[in-house]
């Protein structure tokens, strides 16, 4: 445990931005899973609007700093290629 008080107050920080982070990334992986799940299920329009929330929540977690940003570029475009194959198919 830290001693100094500088050190302290660091602990306390570090400890409710991982919380934080923690919430955020947890965000980013249901939106995916809500996105995966209208896909397999074949719903074209359910499986677009959980895309389009999804991509929310992912920039809003990589301007915040949890996702770096190609990472989350990443994950919205391999998203968005899943929702267009069923898009093509029906």
């Amino acid at each position: 445990m830290a001693t100094h008080k500088s050190a302290m107050k660091r602990d306390r920080q570090s400890k409710v931005r991982r919380q934080r982070n923690r919430k955020v990334r947890s965000k980013v992986r249901t939106s995916t899973k809500n996105v995966i799940s209208a896909v397999e299920s074949g719903d074209s329009e359910s499986a677009s609007s959980q895309l389009r929330d999804a991509t929310k929540v992912i920039s809003k977690a990589a301007s915040k700093g949890v996702l770096k940003k190609k990472t989350a570029s990443r994950k919205v475009s391999r998203l968005a290629k899943h929702v267009n194959k069923i898009n093509a198919g029906a």
